[in-house]
Parts: structure tokens; sequence; C-alpha cells
């Protein structure tokens, strides 16, 4: 069934492009389609209709340019548009920038797309794009993801649909960082309402959080009820091939079996995520399991400005009391890959030689010892409503048991975990990390640069000036060759030092129904539903 409706959907997806290239209103306008399925009976796909959508977490802050977490940036996704995106093929292409070229190493240019609206009637053009990313750059707004334009030094409007980003030096990444969730537009209208609020007394991104962004998407914001869900309705005067279904309900659902009950009953059309052990439940009915390869990380972090974890062998040695191999065949019933330091395999940057830190409790025991840990300690392990990371948490509680550390496990509420772990108050915690950008610099600056420590990234608080000194080589590095060098240096000395555990890259595993067609979810765990249809 799940490769059927893969090739009805690349086979949709060519008629779509066709439909648009010869008029557009034609898809727009048009009813159904019809398709075959399994037994070779004719299915209808039909335009309209509320997708509901069941998701474990709810969003934690609808302000683009201050969200740092993917439930945030999922829902985002079909809301407002950057100047680049990646398509399924995980291919940088044109979203309101229909072209670009660097003018020199320190200058791009980029047309954009005339036409274009905002949901509020607000035009889109190379003004807005300044305002946007003066708006993501001011020290007053603070946004946590800032430092991935930070190389950018002026953005020059050229003309009215053409404007140059400059950058203080070399930045190879640039292009890659631009589809980055945070790296989108919103209306500049909300913008000045959002500075008038400011002005006000209110927090910076207050307003756009509570009334949901004004983007340029196939859907628009529509209301949010928070803890419960966010629903989202048809941009029907979308500048691009809109979407087919009337509405999208983002419902928060955090019990796993509740969520498939639902896609069992026809209440939800897609579940998100699905329990490693409940895919052949899924697939054992009409409905399927899509499973899509990750560009994320999850680790086990540790506050390196608390005693012990500031001593790097107490570090190392925990690192050693984590079986990968384990936590992938018993947690994610072999969905995933373990990881060997912190990027994924399709991240440029990545390095199959590197030698990771592996399981080894005699060794462990023996760094604790020469740390003078020798009787263990007390510590606690966060961690926040997901399932897996709680059943990892256990996991490594029995392990450093066995080392004498007693570890108390503490679950947080999701917008609470973020909170806290940004202000430094954890011991160890558990989290992951998405790489929307699939390139390692956003990943590396993030998480371990001196200057992003608390709600930035860097929840472990690590700092070190030599590895400070690396990354900033490695973003301004042009040549290939090199740049993949220092992250090869990079890695290893993360490796050694230890300031998480890198534990796995995972396979989102979402449920999805037999009434519809067309859902993908990227290697961020971002929903995309621009080309679902419900099918008879």
């Amino acid at each position: 069934m799940g490769k059927l409706k893969g090739l009805l959907f690349l086979v949709l997806m060519l008629l779509s492009v066709i439909l648009v290239a010869c008029n557009s209103d034609d898809v727009e306008n048009s009813e159904v389609n019809t398709d075959t399925n399994t037994s070779g009976e004719q299915t209808e796909a039909v335009t309209g209709g509320d997708l509901v959508l069941a998701t474990l977490s709810d969003a934690a802050n609808l302000d683009p340019h201050l969200s740092t977490d993917v439930p945030s940036a999922s829902v985002l996704s079909n809301i407002t548009e950057g100047l680049v995106k990646k398509n399924q093929n995980d291919e940088i292409v044109g979203s309101l920038a229909e072209s670009w070229e660097a003018i020199d190493d320190v200058t791009w240019e980029f047309k954009l797309v005339e036409g274009v609206k905002f949901h509020d009637g607000e035009d889109f053009n190379a003004e807005v794009v300044k305002k946007n990313f003066e708006r993501l750059l001011d020290p007053e707004i603070a946004a946590p993801r800032a430092f991935l334009f930070e190389s950018i030094k002026e953005v020059e409007v050229v003309e009215e649909y053409v404007v140059r980003i400059h950058t203080h030096y070399p930045f190879a990444p640039l292009i890659n960082h631009l589809n980055h969730p945070v790296g989108v537009m919103i209306s500049p209208a909300q913008i000045d309402a959002d500075y008038e609020s400011m002005a006000a007394g209110n927090s910076p991104g207050q307003l756009v959080n509570m009334e949901g962004p004004v983007g340029t998407g196939f859907m628009k914001f529509d209301y949010w009820t928070a803890g419960a869900e966010i629903k989202l309705v048809n941009n029907t005067e979308y500048w691009g091939q809109k979407a087919f279904v009337d509405s999208v309900t983002i419902k928060v659902i955090p019990e796993s079996a509740t969520r498939v009950a639902e896609l069992e009953t026809g209440n939800a059309h897609i579940i998100e995520p699905i329990q490693p052990n409940e895919v052949a439940l899924v697939e054992s009915s009409p409905n399927s399991v899509d499973v899509a390869p990750g560009s994320s990380l999850s680790y086990v972090g540790f506050n390196v400005e608390k005693e012990p974890f500031n001593d790097v062998r107490v570090r190392q040695a925990i690192s050693m009391l984590v079986d990968q191999q384990m936590i992938i065949d018993g947690i994610y019933d072999g969905f995933g890959e373990a990881a060997i330091g912190p990027l994924a395999p399709n991240v440029f940057g990545y390095d199959s030689t590197l030698q990771p830190l592996t399981y080894n409790l005699e060794k462990a025991q023996q760094l604790l010892t020469e740390a003078g840990f020798a009787d263990g300690f007390k510590t606690t392990i966060w961690t926040n409503d997901n399932p897996q990371r709680q059943n990892i948490a256990i996991m490594l509680q029995e392990e450093l048991r066995k080392v004498n550390i007693d570890a108390a496990i503490e679950v947080v509420e999701w917008g609470a975990y973020l909170a806290k772990t940004g202000a430094g108050e954890h011991d160890m915690f558990i989290l992951g990390l998405s790489n929307p950008v699939g390139d390692a610099d956003y990943f590396l600056t993030q998480l371990f640069h001196s200057k992003n420590k608390g709600d930035p990234g860097n929840r472990t608080f690590y700092e070190n000036a030599e590895i400070d000194s690396l990354l900033d080589q490695a973003r301004e590095e042009i040549d290939t060759t090199k740049r993949l060098a220092l992250y090869k240096e990079l890695q290893e000395r993360l490796i050694e030092e230890a300031p998480m555990v890198y534990v796995h890259h995972q396979a989102y595993l979402s449920g999805v129904s037999e009434q519809i067609e067309g859902y993908w979810i990227n290697d961020s765990g971002h929903h995309k539903l621009q080309n679902v249809k419900f099918v008879k």
C-alpha cells in the first residue's frame, strides 16, 4: 500500500505540474482526479474537506522569527515562506525568490516573485525582505536563531523585486540557511504592529504569537487553542499552487494509543509520531505508515557549568554507558541510525570515519574513579512528554546505577522544558535538534558555540575558545575541501569533549489514512500539506 501511494503521489505531482504550466486556474477549479488503487479500481482525488492532523506536542511559539521548536516550525511551514525552500528530493529550490546568483564572494542577488500578497493584503517585495531581516537581526527582538544570519551586513533594495544580501565575510552556507524556518517573511504591517506592541510594554513577538503569523503561504492562520488545537484555512488567493483541502485542524493528542485510535476511526487523517511498536498495527489496517529518514540528532546533554559535569572524564564515562544500538532496537524497534557524532549522514560535513565513544562499563568506572567519583553521585535527568525520550531516560537511569550514580527522572511540560533548559536549570537532559538547512554550520554553531549558550541552542552551556575559532573559520571558508577538513576536526574534538551523548538520528514515523494522498514529512519533521487530497 505504501509503495503504491508513493507512486500515485508522483503521478499526481507530474499532473499538477503540467496543469499549472497550462493554466493555473484549471488546478484551482478542478474538483476530482481519477487514479487506481491496489485492486485496480479507480479512485477520485477530491478537493475540499478538513484535514485533521494529530500530533504529540503543541506549538510553543508561532512567531517564526522567535520560534525554536519543531512542533511550531511544522505548523509555520504551511503558513509562511522564505526566499528558498527544500523540495521532496532535498534540493534547494526557489520559493519567494525565483532565482539568485552570487555577484561576488560577499554579495548575493535575488530576483523575487512578483504579485505575491500576504494574507492581510500587503504586498511582498524587496522592501519587505529588508524589513524582515532587519527585524530578525534587531537586538531588541533578540531572535534566538539570529546567529543564522549574523553574517549579513546589509540587505539592499535594488529594484522593487530585486534584492541583494551583502555579508560581512564569505559565507558558504547562506543559501542553505535561507531555507531555515526562521528565515521566512511575515507581513510588514504585522512587523510594525509588533513594534508598537513592544513600545506599549509587551515582549517582542507577543502580538505575532497571540494573533497568529501573517505570511504568504498556501494556508492561513485561523485560531489557536493552546494545548488543544490549531486551525488553518485555505488561502484561496495564494500566488502559487493552491492547497487542495479547505482547512487543516492540528490536534494535540499526547497519548499515542489515542492518536492511533483516531486514525483507525477516521477522526484523524495523519498522526505523528506513531510509536515504533505501533507500526505493525497501523499497517495491518487499510491505513499506511510513512517512514522518513531524519537529519536530526537525539542526544543526552550535560550542563557543563555544573559539577560534576564540568569534568570531561565524567561526561566521557556517562557517554560510555549509553548503548545506542540497544536504544534503537529496544525503544525504536530498529528505526533510525546510531550517531557517531553530532551530524547525520545526509548533512554536509558528516564524516563516516569518525570514532565514537562506545559502550564500555569498565572504562566508565575507571574514568569516574579518576575524577573522584568512585562512589558515584546524585543527579537528575530531565525529559519532556516524548515517550521515547522518557524510555531513554529510564534505560540511562538503569545503566548509571551500575556505577553508583543515582539519577532521578523529571518529566517537564514542553514549554517549561525549553525555558528551563534554556536558563540552565538542569543537570542532564534529553532533547533533539533537527537540521533543516542540511549544513554543518547551523548544527554545530547552534549546539556548541559559546555565543549561543542557553535558549539559542547551546543548552549544554559548553564553552571552548578553540572550538569557537574552528566554527568561525569553517563558516567563512568557501573551499569545500577545506570546510570538510575543518568539520572533521571539529567533530573529533566534540566527540572527545563529550558535552553531550550523541544517541541517534531518528526516522519520522507517520500514520496516514487511506482517505488521503500526497502527504510527506521532511527530514526535519515538518509536515508538508500542500498536495494532500482526499480520495474516494
